[in-house]
């Protein structure tokens, strides 16, 4: 039996994927401490029901996934609009230091996977799935590129991409803290706060006008990001069309900013959240499992070495780079968080440290703020070198 839904039904599963996934993450404890996203939750739930029931020819879907893109485009596009130099300049040399080691790492994340994909005799584009695609680029990004390894002759790199961004979501949140005690207690390293300020949570108020203001703004971006997207193609490099958005919000946000001009950044991060999450229930619940199985002790293997590399990097590159303090070791947790999951985790690593070590504020602000803005920019342009230059 064949079920064919058409786009509104396909966006009401993926609506009924995400709040199956936001149920089953509200009582599972262990998906809430690792910052599984809902949408990835239920989509691989969804998936395998699918794959079973083509399995045993009981059933299959055909799906109408027009709107997939749409909602990856925007998602982009809101992310594009973080991208502020202005905030960025406030974190002075060490956010230099940090934002080169950390851009400098994705080029070793991408060496690392195509190397080893090289040693198991498999496309080495599935390699770079595994890399800063899945590892510093998180599920979003292994979804987004996947299509265009697929269409390079890279079978299951969406499967594989958004598998090994889903398991750097836990690499991510358990290498961080060993990191940043090995050091704290191998450099007897203290906090220099004796009394950390407790900032007020602000609450924002969405206003019909503002939010459909904001709502244009972003489309707008988005629009502008088409045309430099046009731009990209003749370069002779095979960009994603999504990084044409992430560059049309960058250019928007930094224009206002230049002006003075304040947005409403709380109500564009609501409408890249909505985005994403629609996106990503649309992508998960699609996925070929299938991929996965041949694929299985290679991608452990590769995995498992990005996240050792990951702490050795952390613990003799960032931690001297960025000043050899209580800081830095705070700023490695986070990087081990960012650099294998998303920023969740590298806030949730250095929480846990100054939990248990006193407050960090140059950490907590810098890292966060630095390595959102400079992945965000620099991950698709390296991603898209690695994938012309193995494909």
């Amino acid at each position: 039996m064949t079920i064919q839904l058409d786009l509104i039904q396909t966006v009401g599963l993926a609506v009924l994927v995400f709040m199956l996934g936001r149920w089953i993450k509200s009582k599972v404890e262990l998906f809430q401490k690792y910052f599984i996203p809902a949408p990835v939750i239920g989509g691989l739930i969804c998936s395998v029901l699918i794959f079973l029931g083509a399995k045993t020819n009981t059933f299959t879907i055909e799906m109408t996934n027009t709107l997939q893109d749409f909602f990856m485009n925007i998602f982009f596009t809101g992310t594009g609009f973080t991208c502020s130099f202005a905030v960025l300049k406030k974190s002075g040399k060490l956010g230099a230091k940090l934002a080169v080691g950390a851009v400098v790492f994705l080029v070793v994340q991408n060496l690392v996977g195509v190397g080893l994909s090289k040693v198991f005799g498999i496309n080495p584009l599935l390699g770079i799935a595994m890399g800063s695609i899945s590892m510093s680029g998180g599920v979003g990004s292994g979804a987004s590129f996947g299509p265009t390894l697929e269409a390079l002759g890279a079978e299951g790199g969406t499967t594989v991409g958004v598998a090994a961004a889903t398991f750097g979501l836990l690499l991510g949140s358990i290498t961080g803290g060993p990191v940043a005690e090995r050091l704290i207690k191998k450099y007897n390293l203290k906090s220099t706060v004796t009394e950390e300020t407790k900032e007020e949570k602000e609450t924002h108020p969405l206003v019909q006008s503002t939010f459909f203001n904001s709502v244009l703004l972003v489309l707008l971006a988005a629009f502008i990001g088409s045309y430099i997207s046009a731009l990209l193609k003749l370069t002779g490099l095979s960009f994603p069309y999504y990084v044409g958005c992430l560059f049309g919000g960058a250019l928007i946000r930094n224009i206002a900013d230049m002006r003075g001009v304040d947005l409403r950044m709380y109500e564009i991060d609501v409408i890249s959240n909505v985005s994403l999450n629609l996106f990503l229930s649309m992508a998960l619940m699609s996925l070929n499992i299938m991929k996965l199985i041949d694929l299985a002790i290679p991608m452990i293997v590769i995995l498992l070495t990005q996240a050792v590399v990951m702490m050795l990097w952390a613990y003799f590159v960032t931690f001297r780079t960025t000043g050899k303090d209580y800081d830095a070791a705070v700023m490695a947790a986070g990087h081990c968080g960012v650099g294998l999951g998303q920023t969740p985790n590298a806030v949730a690593n250095m929480a846990a440290v100054i939990d248990r070590n006193g407050p960090a504020p140059t950490a907590w602000f810098v890292l966060p703020v630095v390595t959102v803005i400079f992945i965000n920019i620099m991950n698709p342009i390296i991603i898209t070198f690695f994938i012309n230059l193995f494909s």
